[in-house]
């Protein structure tokens, strides 16, 4: 596997290698692999991934299980499965393709654009209709929602074929004389086409109408820009709803990073959401690079991932680690501009690459001041050093000082940890947002001489004491500091060698220690409530019974108490003694518990009054009743 960089940006080619010839047989190939050592260092992601002769284009399905090429001679199709890592079929055709669209998430819908106008339909079985452009296509796109197809190429006119009704439909009319690519925007359906005079232009499918017109060509060319002819729009494509990628002939944009392959390449391919490129290039084999910046390794070589890392752990020198990119501007800073077209200089883009000793000599020449700003950094870099080995100034926050101090303490504890161990570390309470207000507010503030925090912080009083130390001498530093802040001053304070005791034993003391403490607290505060007490003089209460009431004594309360507290049983034993509870069975032989609410003295005060009215009216009656039958009978009162 061969390794590049430009631009700090690390290019993983794993296609390099020596191929071997299908013919051979796998007990050669062995053998080959056991004594050629590029043979047995080379990476085979794909099990002949190649071209007879030269590959064209090359494009990945939707939900990237296949991986599509077309090549020479014969012209033909091969299809690979990534599940399987091998070929799945090869289909010939009979001339070379242009481009091609796979309109299924699959390989069962493929569209290909031949160099002699032909449109060719391929079923997942194989071929199945062909048809005729009018003018020699270049490139082409599919809007899923109407099922057309649109064709750019040699004419101003764009052809549409509507895969519905099986028929072409009437042509947009471009302003260039040629267009070279187009594109579909998969969010909206805009539809954009790069011409020949280097303009974008843009179509709205609803209306048939031109919406926008973008002059790339004229934007492009700057006063610094050296061209030597006009651009025209080479590749286009749309990313989401509002961006839009254009190249150009002349290759004018910020580089990010470039690919120097040993052969021409006719296509770049990129693999949905990961960092891995295919090209199609004018040899058999076709290349594949990994670039880990542009993102992951695909799920079916997902070990891509731990052997770029293994290989940056140990890293080994690149094709240009000695070697410095200059670009024109800075030949003329350096003053060689002469050495242009000399061995000494190797012409690479817009650009230059020279010897790194000899651009490190030039600009000693050069600059005679060199040797000064390298004497003063390294005085300034000796400074950092010797104020690094003393008290390092920590900004603290207002409140909860003590509290910020440990979790700095906590946290470079960590960070050595971590170093030693590579153990991940956790995020600190001081720079995540939701405890800010902790440092900030007064009402936070955390107070030591309660009794909660004393007995879970038993070791709270020795941190403390070598805490504020601390303190005091960060303040002192800064001080010092702002006194004298360029001057070397004082010597390094030495570091805190002792540390709080851990053991068990000393645990336990400072614990009984507090506890001791906090009695003779409770003590002191006992003898104080007792001196009041005794202070103060003690006078009746009086309480008055509303009207309605009766008084009842504390015996009566404190024998509902020794009753509420007795079990359900003895309850139910003294009811049924009281008489207010009777328990008889019933005829399917379960039991049926009746209770009789007791009344209360008055209750049967009234009762009893009831009960003597009514005996005196029923005499009443009886009397009445007899004197009236006297007097039926003519009987005379005596």
């Amino acid at each position: 596997m061969q390794v590049s960089s430009l631009n700090e940006v690390k290019i993983y080619s794993l296609s390099c290698g020596k191929s071997l010839p299908e013919w051979l047989s796998d007990r050669k190939k062995r053998a080959l692999q056991k004594k050629d050592v590029d043979v047995r260092r080379r990476i085979e992601l794909i099990q002949d991934f190649e071209m007879p002769t030269v590959c064209t284009t090359i494009k990945v399905s939707k939900d990237g299980q296949y991986i599509l090429a077309t090549g020479t001679y014969k012209p033909r199709v091969r299809c690979y499965d990534t599940y399987q890592l091998s070929l799945k079929f090869e289909r010939c055709l009979d001339s070379e393709v242009v481009t091609f669209e796979i309109l299924s998430d699959d390989y069962s819908k493929i569209v290909f654009l031949h160099n002699d106008r032909y449109i060719e339909f391929h079923s997942q079985s194989g071929f199945y209709y062909k048809t005729r452009i009018p003018k020699f296509g270049r490139d082409f796109s599919y809007h899923y929602p109407s099922c057309d197809l649109y064709f750019v190429g040699a004419s101003s006119e764009v052809y549409r074929l509507n895969l519905e009704q099986g028929r072409y439909l009437n042509p947009l009319q471009t302003d260039a004389a040629e267009n070279n690519v187009c594109d579909i925007n998969s969010m909206h359906g805009l539809f954009a086409t790069g011409t020949i005079e280097g303009r974008v232009e843009c179509w709205d499918p609803r209306t048939r109408r031109r919406v926008g017109v973008l002059d790339c060509a004229l934007s492009s060319v700057t006063a610094d820009s050296e061209i030597s002819s006009l651009p025209t729009i080479s590749a286009l494509k749309f990313h989401g709803a509002l961006t839009m990628a254009v190249g150009t002939s002349t290759g004018q944009g910020k580089i990010f990073t470039s690919l120097e392959p040993e052969h021409d390449l006719n296509d770049v391919c990129l693999y949905p959401n990961s960092g891995m490129l295919l090209t199609a290039n004018e040899t058999p084999k076709m290349g594949i690079y990994y670039i880990p910046v542009l993102g992951p390794a695909p799920r079916w070589c997902s070990f891509l991932d731990n052997l770029t890392e293994e290989l940056e752990e140990n890293p080994e020198s690149t094709v240009y680690d000695d070697y410095k990119f200059v670009t024109k501007k800075d030949l003329e800073n350096l003053g060689l501009t002469h050495l242009i077209g000399s061995p000494f200089l190797r012409a690479y883009m817009h650009g230059f690459f020279m010897d790194i000793r000899l651009y490190h000599k030039v600009k000693l020449m050069v600059n005679p001041f060199a040797y000064e700003e390298y004497r003063k950094d390294r005085i300034r870099q000796k400074i950092e050093e010797t104020r690094a080995q003393r008290v390092q100034l920590k900004k603290l926050p207002k409140v909860n000082k003590e509290l910020a101090l440990k979790l700095i303490e906590e946290e470079e504890e960590k960070q050595k940890s971590t170093w030693k161990k590579k153990v991940k570390s956790l995020p600190n309470i001081l720079t995540d947002d939701r405890f800010k207000v902790m440092f900030e507010n007064p009402d936070f503030q955390v107070d030591e001489e309660s009794e909660e925090f004393r007995l879970l912080n038993p070791l709270v009083s020795k941190i403390s004491e070598k805490r504020k130390k601390k303190l005091r001498l960060l303040e002192q530093q800064e001080l010092r500091e702002k006194e004298e802040e360029e001057e070397l001053e004082g010597k390094p304070s030495d570091a805190e060698s002792s540390e709080s005791s851990d053991d068990e034993k000393d645990w336990v003391d400072e614990v009984r220690k507090q506890r001791r403490l906090l009695r003779q607290e409770e003590k002191a505060q006992r003898q104080e409530r007792l001196r009041e007490d005794r202070q103060t003089v003690l006078q009746p209460q009086f309480y008055e019974i509303k009207a309605g009431e009766e008084f009842r004594s504390f015996r009566d309360s404190a024998a509902k108490q020794r009753l509420m507290n007795k079990t359900l049983e003895d309850r139910l034993k003294l009811e049924a003694k009281n008489g207010t509870l009777s328990v008889s069975d019933t005829t399917v032989g379960s039991k049926q518990l009746t209770f009789t609410l007791k009344r209360s003295e008055q209750q049967k005060k009234q009762q009893e009054a009831e009960k003597l009215h009514r005996q005196e009216r029923k005499k009443l009656r009886r009397s009445a009743g007899h004197l009236r039958s006297r007097h039926r009978r003519g009987r005379p009162f005596h």
